[in-house]
Order: C-alpha cells, then sequence, then structure tokens
C-alpha cells in the first residue's frame, strides 16, 4: 500500500467512488439514503474532507461490501490523518503544493518534463533559493522554508527502494544563468552526480530537436499499488492541476515518450551539460 497520508487519502476516494459507481448511484441518491448531503459523498470520494469510522461503518452497510473491505477502508482512513514530515513547514506551503508532496513520497516512479528550469528534485539549495526569492511576496523565513522542503523531498531519490526518476529538460534551462554563473555551474555539477545513481535518468532536449509536443513542464507520477492509477501534475504560480482520467493521463504519457526519442540519449545529455558547463566558465 502507498506510504504516504496522502496516498491514502487518495486510495481511500478511489475505493470509495468505486462503490458508488458499481451501485449505479450518484452522490445526492446515496446521500439521501444516509441522510447526509451529497455534497458530503463528494467530498470522501475527492479525498478533499475526514472520513470517520462511522462514515465507513455506514457506507459499508449500505454498500453491503464484506468485512475484509471494511477493516480495509477503515484502516485507510485512519492512516490517512496522520501528519507528513512536510505539515511542520504549516503555511510556507501552499495547500495544493503540500498535496503533490504527499504524491510524491509515495510514487514509483516520477517522470518529469521540464522546459525552463533544472526539475525541483535535482536543484541545489543555492539554485533553488534563487527561483524562491523571484517568487512574489515571499518573507526571507518563507523562502528558507520552502528550499528545506526542496532539499527534504530530493531524500526520495537516494532512499531504499527509491522511485525511478527520468526527466527530460530543455537545453534552455541549462543555459538559463540563475544566480551567477559560478552558482549554474555547481548546479550542473549537481545534475551530473545525480545521474550516477541507478534510479536517475536525465535526458536533454537540444534546441536543434526541432517541433516537439508543446504541453508546457509536467509531472507524471506512478504508484505501486494497481488500484491506484497514474496521475498527471502541473503546477501554476498561485495553484495546481491533476489530470487523472485515463484519456488525459495516456495523451501525457505519449507526449513524455515523444520527447523521450526527440531527447538526446543519456550519454550523450551527459556531454552536452558538459559542454554547457564549460561555457559558464568562460
Amino acid at each position: 500500500m502507498a506510504g504516504s497520508p496522502t496516498a491514502r487519502r487518495r486510495r481511500l476516494a478511489i475505493e470509495l467512488r468505486k462503490l458508488r459507481d458499481e451501485s449505479a448511484l450518484t452522490c445526492n441518491q446515496v446521500g439521501k439514503e444516509l441522510d447526509w448531503s451529497g455534497s458530503k459523498v463528494n467530498r470522501m470520494e475527492t479525498g478533499q474532507g475526514r472520513v470517520q469510522p462511522s462514515d465507513i461503518d455506514a457506507l459499508c452497510r449500505f454498500y453491503g461490501t464484506s468485512d475484509e473491505l471494511r477493516e480495509l477502508l477503515k484502516s485507510l482512513a485512519k492512516d490517512s490523518k496522520i501528519k507528513g514530515w512536510w505539515h511542520v513547514h504549516g503555511d510556507a506551503i501552499p495547500s495544493w503544493f503540500s498535496v503533490y508532496v504527499g504524491l510524491e513520497q509515495a510514487a514509483a516512479s516520477l517522470r518529469t518534463f521540464q522546459t525552463e528550469i533544472i526539475p525541483g528534485l535535482l536543484q541545489t539549495a543555492e539554485y533553488a533559493t534563487e527561483l524562491t526569492r523571484v517568487a512574489p511576496h515571499q518573507a526571507p523565513e518563507e523562502i528558507q522554508r520552502l528550499v528545506d522542503v526542496r532539499m527534504r523531498r530530493q531524500q526520495l531519490l537516494s532512499m531504499v527502494n527509491p522511485p525511478d526518476f527520468w526527466a527530460v529538460v530543455h537545453q534552455s534551462a541549462l543555459m538559463q544563468v540563475v544566480g551567477t554563473r559560478q552558482l549554474m555551474m555547481r548546479q550542473l555539477e549537481h545534475v551530473l552526480a545525480a545521474t550516477e545513481l541507478s534510479n536517475v535518468t536525465v535526458q536533454v532536449l537540444p534546441h536543434d530537436a526541432g517541433a516537439y509536443p508543446f504541453t508546457g513542464a509536467f509531472t507524471m507520477l506512478g504508484f505501486p499499488e494497481q488500484e491506484d492509477p497514474d496521475m498527471v501534475y502541473r503546477e501554476g504560480l498561485t495553484d495546481s492541476v491533476y489530470l487523472e482520467l485515463p484519456t488525459e493521463v495516456s495523451l501525457y504519457t505519449k507526449a513524455f515518450d515523444h520527447l523521450r526519442a526527440l531527447a538526446l540519449s543519456p550519454q550523450r545529455s551527459a556531454t552536452l551539460i558538459r559542454s554547457v558547463l564549460e561555457d559558464h566558465s568562460r
């Protein structure tokens, strides 16, 4: 079972939605039978609200589930209330990004495409600080907390049974000077060092790659449990979008495969990164 409270909340929501779909009832119809509002049922099925053990008991009696499934759902509801390490940073992390961090902690695979910046899981602290500093309305203490979270997230890549991380990065992200050229040299050296990990693959999409799927930056998350479908995460300045419909995920999967095919091989990508690193040193 996926190992973060956010992932368990998502799994619980998926299972509850599946039960209702199998019953061919609407949220309002289920709510009416249980003397609840339809919005309460919807919140439980979208992971937006706390689910109490009594709620699970009522739903399982209504749907006629097995005792085994009821206990599984109650366990998921209980574990989803546990706070992850990222919650100690409180308001420094936007709520929509806190959800992503929780899902990232449980992912078995992470596939990301970045067009303008180095992926967060490959950033140095000084590079991340420069990026965070230019965000509007950030107090100095908030900047440090956000950078601390980013550095803590990177422990994923070197833990026992780490996720498979595959990044396609546009050449522009390597050449863009964030901070100083010396900072960029250290950042690119850090990327090269990360590729020494067996679970990390980095490919560079060069300027002369030609036309490619214009999707903007995105990350695809895959989970170890078959019941937890893949999802796509896209981030904006003030919010984020999670795409979970099979048709949506399929389109992004094809786009990522296309980008991988257009990008340089990992070996040639490392050569290009070293070349750009030398350019920064001049």
